[in-house]
């Protein structure tokens, strides 16, 4: 069959309906999606040993002729056993495969066969298990560097592999070279068919880096250049200018000397208002590190322009908290906070919209209620934006609409590494917070077993005695029996774990208990509740990873901690340390992982949230950051953004030669980078425009 990049897998030989709605699980729906489907990692398969020579749990291969017939015995129901007894010049080795019957049949006595596995030593004999095996000659899996690719449930490795290899044969040089010639030689970049070829089935490991390295500088190149466009589109445009020779007027109305990096920050965005361009500022900052003041800055400076400003705000909880904290801060310069949220009556928001619409009122601070119809600004100069990764582009956008290019502040207490910031808020300018104000109390955070599950709930009850209160995170709303029957551990829910707790554990405190499925007003009572001290105890889902500050928290539990992000798990425990008393997060972990493990106790040895950031990168990868990634930017299927930070610089410098040479693109040796661009950011559909 002809293979083109636009082949469906369909027509490719085994791939029935069933199969290719497994494969599109995975992305894959063309002979081109193959291509680009890279290899996660991969195993070195050329080493070859003796069976006696071979070190014991090392991967190797093993070339031995079968000795006698395979044995065939069923032990039960679905468990089949094929013993096979293999010999080379020097040594004799027992193999084992479990429900592979198929191979007496195939493995022929006296003939030679490769195989690939850990050789384990008992006394003077050595056995295999489940090896890989191949006809001596054939070089398929073994004898080579394989290919690991990501899978789902029913699709193997060897099934993926099969289907990549004739995609690459047929495909690779078709796909034209988009990069252009200047760039290849300047960056000494491999050539595109080549790189295809080698990063799926290299000859060493040489070659294999020359490809990845030409891939991932692709990949980041035209990346940088699509994100350079978007960035000119509003460098170019005209902003609100703010009129404001400096901060001291609202530094002396603060209730408390900010920190260098508060005032830096500051500064950073009062220099953005009033260059006669949009702001459009990410401010990233570790919980409790004071961006609520820098964002109220940027509000005084917006209202004493005569401009309104907006904030919005993931929860209810939240936008309460902000209007709270902001009333204290800015009424007392005359600057009246108004408050929008979906619990308000009608009459309420009527009179509230009105006086927006009039530009009676300069700030504003809502959910998700502030991009509805009907709520509209005389003279919108200011968005602020809080917990931007919770709403994504389309709704940031949705709320700038409603003024004329206004000024956009983005706030994150998620600490994002600077290499993922520049790619996922590239259309921003990031600033970020590094320095926590005096007085915050360092949170100790330990990581525990089930065996500490008792003295743990001791430990509970002596910080309610002393007057503290406590947080219990868990990774469910409710128990799902179908999940125990697949082998999934036990994972504590929030319903019926806050009743064991109040009937059986704590029957002497008040236990009480918050997820999201309850109604946004369930939600805020029980929060309301917790944050009056009316429970001492509350059992959550992640739903207070942004919540409403609580100073007499003390202790913050998260049970089944291997299921969380690290700095997921950063966040929650930013939730506790935030009054004068002494603080803990104990996380809990039944998991015997080395991974896990390791994850959980570098969270415990640092306090630094962009450490933690980092290291989560590193260990899961830029697409697991966010989760659903609202981020609305491209996804990138090779570039290593945890690793190499020089690369990412070489890719902008050269985006940026190209486009100061050609800023539009249309010098047909460009032609190629442009339609690539346009292609990567199919969602940003008016980039050129």
């Amino acid at each position: 069959m002809d293979i083109t990049l636009h082949t469906p897998l369909e027509d490719f030989p085994g791939i029935g309906p069933a199969r290719a709605k497994k494969l599109a699980g995975l992305g894959l729906g063309t002979a081109g999606d193959l291509l680009r489907y890279f290899p996660r990692s991969y195993e070195d398969r050329r080493a070859l040993a003796s069976i006696q020579s071979a070190l014991p749990d090392q991967p190797v291969c093993i070339q031995a002729m079968v000795a006698q017939p395979p044995q065939l015995s069923r032990v039960r129901r679905g468990l089949e056993l094929l013993k096979v007894r293999v010999a080379d010049h020097g040594g004799v080795m027992d193999i084992t495969f479990f429900n592979q019957s198929y191979l007496k049949d195939a493995l022929r006595t006296g003939e030679e066969y490769v195989f690939f596995g850990k050789v384990e030593v008992f006394g003077r004999m050595r056995r295999m298990t489940n090896p890989v095996v191949e006809p001596v000659g054939k070089n398929a899996v073994t004898g080579c560097i394989m290919p690991v690719y990501p899978l789902t449930a029913g699709i193997s490795n060897n099934r993926v592999m099969g289907l990549v290899r004739k995609a690459v044969e047929a495909c690779a040089g078709q796909v034209a070279e988009g990069l252009p010639e200047r760039v290849l030689r300047e960056y000494r970049l491999a050539r595109s068919e080549f790189s295809y070829r080698s990063v799926h089935f290299p000859e060493n490991f040489e070659l294999l880096e020359a490809a990845r390295h030409r891939l991932m500088f692709e990949e980041l190149f035209y990346l940088s250049a699509g994100l350079a466009l978007l960035k000119g589109r509003r460098t170019d445009a005209v902003g609100p200018a703010c009129r404001c020779e400096g901060l001291d007027g609202f530094l002396a109305r603060l209730p408390f000397a900010p920190t260098g990096a508060q005032r830096r920050v500051m500064e950073e965005c009062r220099a953005d208002m009033t260059s006669g361009r949009p702001m459009n500022r990410l401010v990233q900052g570790d919980v409790g590190s004071g961006k609520t003041a820098v964002a109220a800055a940027a509000i005084w400076m917006a209202v004493g322009s005569g401009l309104q400003a907006a904030l919005m705000a993931p929860t209810e909880i939240l936008a309460r908290q902000h209007h709270r904290s902001l009333s204290v801060l800015l009424e007392p310069a005359g600057i009246r906070v108004g408050l929008l949220t979906g619990g308000m009556t009608p009459t309420q928001k009527k009179k509230l919209k009105q006086q927006l619409s009039d530009g009676e009122l300069p700030l504003v601070i809502g959910t998700h209620a502030l991009l509805s119809k009907g709520v509209d600004f005389a003279r919108l100069g200011l968005v602020v934006a809080d917990e931007q990764h919770r709403f994504g582009v389309t709704q940031r956008a949705a709320l700038t609409a409603k003024g004329v290019r206004p000024h956009v502040l983005v706030m994150s207490a998620t600490p994002i590494p600077r290499t993922l910031a520049l790619i996922m808020y590239g259309d921003l300018d990031v600033s970020v917070i590094d320095e926590l104000p005096p007085g915050r109390t360092p949170v100790d955070t330990f990581v525990v077993g089930e065996d500490k599950r008792q003295r743990m709930y001791g430990f509970v009850r002596k910080l309610v005695n002393e007057g503290r209160q406590a947080y219990i995170v868990c990774p469910a709303v409710e128990e799902d029996p179908e999940r125990w029957s697949e082998g999934v551990p036990d994972l504590k829910a929030v319903t019926s774990y806050a009743k064991d707790l109040q009937e059986r554990v704590f029957p002497e405190l008040r236990v009480g208990f918050v997820h999201g499925r309850l109604k946004p007003r369930e939600k805020e009572a029980v929060m309301a509740e917790f944050a009056a001290g009316a429970l001492d105890v509350l059992v959550s889902t992640t739903v207070i990873e942004v919540g409403v500050d609580v100073p007499n928290a003390a202790l913050m539990i998260v049970e089944n901690a291997e299921r969380f992000g690290l700095s997921q798990l950063h966040q929650l425990r930013g939730r506790v340390g935030r009054g004068a008393h002494k603080s803990y997060c104990v996380l809990v972990s039944a998991s015997r992982g080395e991974s896990a493990q390791a994850r959980l106790k570098a969270l415990a040895g640092t306090t630094d949230g962009f450490k933690i950031a980092e290291e989560d990168l590193k260990l899961r990868g830029p697409g697991d950051f966010f989760g659903d990634r609202q981020h609305g930017l491209p996804q990138l299927h090779i570039a290593d953004l945890a690793g190499d930070t020089r690369l990412l610089k070489q890719a902008q410098d050269a985006a940026r030669a190209m486009l100061t040479d050609d800023p539009t693109l249309e010098k047909p040796e460009h032609r190629a980078v442009r339609e690539r661009i346009q292609t990567l950011f199919a969602k940003q559909a008016d980039i050129f425009n």
